[in-house]
Formats: C-alpha cells, structure tokens, sequence
C-alpha cells in the first residue's frame, strides 16, 4: 500500500493547544484556537505487514537514509520511544497501537521525504500519522481521521517530545482547518476560502531547539508565578484567539491584505509577551532579519515566524504568484543559505462544517 502524509503549516495560533491543555486544571486559561493548511509537501511510503517486527526504513529530505527494526514487543517499543531519538516517534505509535489493538507488525519503506525536518512543518508529526494510518489501513481497525490523530499524538506524546494536539492536523490532508482547544476536547472546523491565497515558505537554514522552547514556555502553566509567566499565558490565551478568529474570518472573505496586516500584528505580540520566557530561542535573529529585509517588502503583505517559533521557518502572504516568484528570487539571492517553497491555499467550495 502506497501512502503519503503531507507537512502543515500552522498560520496562526502556535502553541495555543497545548496551552489550552491545562484547562483542565486552571479553567482561567483561554480556549485555543489554531488555523493550519497542509503543505504539499511530505513523507511518501509503501507499507506492509510484517508477522514479527516494526521495520522502518527512513529517507530524508537532505538524502540521509538510515534504517530501525524492533520487535512487537510493548515495553521494548515504548523504551525507544523515550529516548528521544528520529525512530522514538516511529516506536511510540506502534507501542500505542499494541497497547490499544491486536496488531502484527509494520514494514514501512519512506522512499521520498521532500519535507524540511526539524523547520516548523510537523515532520515528526506526519512520521506518526503516517505509522498509525498504516496500522489501521493494512489491519483493517476502521479509525477514522481523529482516531488516526489520537494515537498519532499518544505515540508521540510518548517520546521526550511535548507537543500539542495541532501538529497531527496534518492527518486532514489538503484542507484548511480551525482547531477549537479546551482541555482534552477538540473541536475541527473547515473553513470556506472563495479564492487562492499566496504564500511564501522559507526554511532559514539556520537552526532551533523545540524542546526548549516548549519546556520554558510550559513552565508558564497551569499558574503563573511572576509577569513574565502571565505574559505568555496572555499572549496564548486572549491575544492569540482574537487575532486567530479575526483571521478565519478573513480567510472565508479571501483577505490577503488583512491576513497580512494580522500576521504583522500577531508576530509584534508574540515578541513582546513571549521572546523573555526563552530569549535564546526566541530571540530568533535569522528570522526577524528576514521579516523586516526591505528589499522584499513590497512584495509581501505580512509574515510571521512558524510552528513554534524561532530560527526554523518564516511565513510571508503575498498578493499573487508573479510576488511569490519575486519574493523567492530576492531571498535566494541575498540569503543563499535559505530554502524558499511556493504554498497556494486553493480556494474551496464547500461549505463551512465541522468535520
């Protein structure tokens, strides 16, 4: 069976989710709210059962290949899943399913990843999608797409990782989705787009800690115990989910000016609240130079920095594809050492409707 589990691009509302997460035990905190679009870019695979083992053979987008196997074995998959290596996430999905099911095991071929790791585009969460769709395809278990994403968030939740439940949106494929936090509940609504919007994709080539950014920001929470904690409780709680509503709705009007104006706005408040509770990640030089390169300025609307955060991947809205070309030229000129990709939300004609 052939597979493939494309990257995210979170637009607005980073680390809204997990925020939300601690709803559960301080309700004072904000619901979050998250918009993310599938990039067209991801992890290809051809996968099958196999009686014994989870096999795993791995091509990056930089065309490393390396390869795993381990046995069906519960306490020997969650052992590898805690050490946090590139398999971790691979052995915490199937640690889970074993936990959850009656399962054989896996042979998965990735022979194509065209996806940036470690950029801010959820590599590692498409990795667990692609694991826990290949379980319940080839052993017929009947999930659907929120099954598939709770075990593909348990799997990786599983690892050293402390990620939110967005990053598995990329299960969706090629929609454009709000995510509703509260708690453990999450609610997915799609959103209408009456026309294409542009975008920009930039990996900075530059390099970020994930885990860092998470463990300092996740110390703000359930209670905050000085200002600089009550900053990022307020930027993840009532500033972001104004910012991130006013956008779904400018989103459905197809408003690129105005997503750009809010892009704009939504990356001063994150400095302002955020860069203090993790200065050496957030700081982010590469990218804020990038932002505010003047050369590229009339040819953007807005930009902002993505997933979550630092010098891993900038985001630009711009008017059409003639400015997408311009953009990339200009970057690919002065910034060598940076990747650019194209990204067009396709307008879509379905109606709004929670999925």
């Amino acid at each position: 069976m052939q597979l493939f589990v494309p990257g995210r691009l979170c637009l607005f509302g980073e680390h809204s989710d997990w925020a939300a997460g601690y709803r559960q035990i301080n309700p004072a905190i904000e619901k979050g709210y998250t918009l993310i679009a599938c990039i067209d870019r991801g992890i290809y695979a051809e996968v099958q059962p196999h009686p014994t083992h989870l096999i795993f053979r791995a091509s990056l987008n930089n065309g490393t290949k390396s390869e795993a196997a381990f046995p069906m074995d519960k306490t020997a998959l969650l052992a590898e899943a805690e050490t946090g290596s590139f398999f971790s996430y691979v052995a915490g999905v199937a640690g889970q399913f074993l936990t959850h099911y009656r399962v054989g095991g896996l042979e998965i071929d990735n022979y194509l990843t065209d996806l940036p790791i470690k950029k801010g585009l959820s590599s590692s969460a498409a990795i667990c999608v692609l694991v826990a769709r290949a379980f319940n395809r080839l052993y017929d278990l009947k999930m659907n797409v929120r099954d598939e994403m709770e075990m593909a968030y348990l799997g990786e939740t599983a690892t050293p990782s402390r990620c939110g439940r967005m990053d598995q949106g990329c299960a969706y494929g090629n929609r454009s989705i709000m995510m509703i936090f509260d708690g453990t509940h999450m609610d997915v609504v799609e959103l209408k787009l009456p026309k294409d919007l542009f975008f920009v994709i930039v990996d900075l080539g530059a390099s970020k800690n994930t885990q860092e950014i998470l463990s300092s920001l996740n110390q703000a929470y359930p209670f905050a115990m000085n200002e600089v904690q009550e900053n990022v409780q307020k930027y993840l709680g009532e500033i972001s989910a104004k910012i991130t509503q006013e956008v779904a709705s400018a989103l459905q009007e197809g408003d690129a000016v105005k997503i750009g104006k809010l892009m704009k706005v939504a990356q001063r408040e994150f400095d302002r609240h955020l860069i203090p509770a993790c200065r050496s990640q957030l700081t982010a030089p590469a990218l804020h130079e990038l932002l505010n390169y003047q050369p590229i300025q009339p040819y953007i609307l807005g930009g902002k920095g993505v997933g979550s955060q630092g010098d891993g991947t900038a985001q630009f809205i711009v008017k059409d594809d003639e400015s997408q070309q311009q953009v990339i030229d200009i970057i690919q000129r002065d910034f060598p050492q940076m990747e650019c990709l194209k990204m067009t939300i396709p307008s879509q004609t379905k109606s709004q409707s929670e999925i």
